[in-house]
């Protein structure tokens, strides 16, 4: 049943409730019939004209709820279909009221909805061209006319973020390199003469465009900038190194030298004109000292001669070395020559010092091979013996490891320059070789010099006897020194070109048995026993621990009891 049919059903209910309660209402008060019926009539047109008029607007009601459906929902589905979402449907069944509500609400949402995306393109639009204008890069092709979809508006905000970035990292870059090129150009004294350059350095630092060619541009600039400023450094380097030269070769003083010591660092235009003009003044005072400075110049050319081991062929071959007429000529030659002999030690720098390095191992070797040899060292205090024969096991280790590398570095050289590599104008293996083969025949000539005089000295004694040794005190000395006793006169002159006689602490004295040869070679003579021979004295348990105690007798080294 229709809602329009209910309410007349209802309504009609109520007016014959309400024409009841009027008929009681005028019987009471004793109206006539006829007025009654009259009155009655009257309140049935009204309630009909009312219910009429109640039906008609309930009617334009429905239109209305209708129509706004319709609209509504063709409205919904054009936002639905812009904002790319899927169309409203009603779940379940429902009123005409309710549907058309939940339309509108509906459309409400997908206009808000609408609207927030249209702003954040327009928002997202406006970064892009300013990013875009300071990168000098395209903008971003997005339709503006048309409600961008949720992908879309994503894509654009990490377009957007990506643009950020990339000029946070370009405006850093700018910045080092601005700061670099100022930096170059207080050092140059270099001031901005092209329009590139005073936007760089002058203008303020927003309003630079950071785009690709204006970074490489700027990394081009600094590049040149830094190629002045090295080359104008080498040349201030160059000038203070010659300025060194010049004061060592004329010996310039101490304090001459501190009035120009500002000057020695930088690389200014003003710190290479001084230098410029100290090189010139020392250039002069050159001229004026040849002498003194061709023999400054010559010290060192012996010194990179003792380096590169040079033969005395080879020093020789430098003819402008040994001449005496000091002229600029001469001069030339020298300062020709140190040159040369500079690259040529720079150029084989390694190999010298290993050749250095294995001369030095060597002259230790030969060191420690002449005190092993030395009979004094055994007396060494502190463990230095134990040391250094550590050094010397290490050095018998090591001298052949260093010896086998640089053959295999000169031998590489060698390939390499198709020449040989001379020491002292032998090869250097050759050298090495006769080194060794030198002091073989010293050791075997020490050997056998040690041998002759031990010979010798074995025929010596042989003939004249050995010579007597003093045994050294260990133990403590006695307060009272021992007394020697006097012997028969008579038995000291006979026994005295025939014995040797030796104190002893105790007192006591022993003669030797062995009589001397006499120079003519005869039989020896056996001289007679001591007379005066008296017992030793008591001598403290330990007081000589290098004697011998045997039957109450002390016996000293090489004597026997008469």
């Amino acid at each position: 049943m229709r809602r329009s049919e209910v309410l007349a059903e209802e309504s009609i209910v109520c007016l014959q409730k309400a024409l009841n309660h009027l008929r009681e209402i005028w019987e009471l008060i004793g109206i006539p019939e006829d007025q009654r019926l009259q009155r009655t009539e009257v309140v049935k047109k009204h309630i009909k004209d009312l219910l009429d008029m109640m039906i008609a607007e309930e009617e334009s009601l429905k239109e209305r709820l209708i129509k706004s459906i319709a609209v509504c929902q063709k409205e919904l589905n054009t936002l639905c279909s812009e904002l790319n979402v899927e169309p409203f449907h009603e779940e379940g069944e429902t009123t005409i009221l309710q549907l058309e509500k939940d339309l509108r609400t509906q459309v409400e949402l997908r206009r808000k909805q609408k609207k927030e995306r249209k702003q954040e393109l327009k928002i997202l639009q406006e970064q892009d061209q300013e990013l875009c204008e300071i990168l000098c890069m395209p903008h971003y092709e997005i339709d503006s006319t048309s409600v961008p979809s949720l992908e879309e508006l994503n894509q654009f905000r990490q377009h957007v973020a990506t643009l950020r970035e990339t000029k946070a990292s370009r405006r850093e870059e700018f910045v080092n390199i601005k700061r670099q090129i100022i930096l170059c150009m207080e050092e140059l004294e270099h001031t901005p003469d092209t329009s590139f350059e005073r936007d760089v350095v002058c203008e303020d630092e927003e309003a630079f465009c950071l785009s690709l060619e204006n970074i490489a541009t700027l990394q081009k600039l600094l590049r040149q900038l830094e190629v002045r400023k090295s080359q104008n450094e080498a040349v201030c380097e160059g000038l203070r190194a010659q300025i060194r030269e010049l004061w060592d070769r004329l010996q310039i003083p101490a304090e001459e030298r501190e009035a120009v010591a500002t000057v020695m660092t930088g690389s200014k235009a003003k710190v290479r004109k001084a230098l410029q003009l100290e090189v010139d003044r020392l250039e002069e005072l050159k001229m004026q000292n040849m002498k003194k400075v061709i023999e400054a110049i010559r010290v060192e050319v012996a010194q990179y001669w003792d380096r590169c081991f040079y033969s005395q062929e080879q020093r020789q071959a430098f003819a402008a070395y040994y001449s005496e007429d000091y002229t600029e000529n001469l001069l030339q030659l020298h300062d020709a020559e140190i040159v040369r002999l500079r690259n040529y030690y720079e150029v084989h720098k390694e190999l010298f010092e290993g050749v250095q390095k294995w001369e030095e191992s060597w002259r230790l070797f030969l060191e420690f091979e002449r005190k092993a040899s030395d009979p004094s060292r055994f007396t060494n205090r502190g463990g230095n013996l134990l040391k250094e024969e550590k050094q010397r096991a290490k050095l018998q280790k090591t001298l052949p490891k260093l010896e086998e590398e640089l053959k295999a570095r000169i031998e590489m050289w060698e390939r390499e320059h198709s020449k040989a590599f001379v020491v002292n104008g032998q090869k250097f293996m050759e050298y090495v070789t006769e080194q060794w083969e030198m002091h073989q025949l010293e050791k075997e000539r020490a050997k056998q010099e040690r041998q002759l005089k031990n010979k010798k000295q074995t025929e010596t004694e042989m003939l004249y006897g050995s010579t007597p040794r003093t045994p050294k005190r260990r133990g403590p000395t006695p307060s009272t020194p021992g007394k020697v006793r006097k012997l028969n006169t008579t038995t000291m002159s006979n026994a005295t070109a025939n014995s040797s006689i030796r104190p002893v602490f105790s007192g006591t004295v022993y003669r030797s048995p062995v009589s001397r040869l006499p120079p003519s070679g005869s039989k020896p003579v056996i001289t007679s026993t001591c007379s005066g021979k008296k017992t030793p004295r008591a001598v403290k348990h330990g007081a000589n621990k290098e004697n011998l105690e045997l039957n109450g007798s002390i016996l000293s080294e090489g004597s026997v009891p008469l």
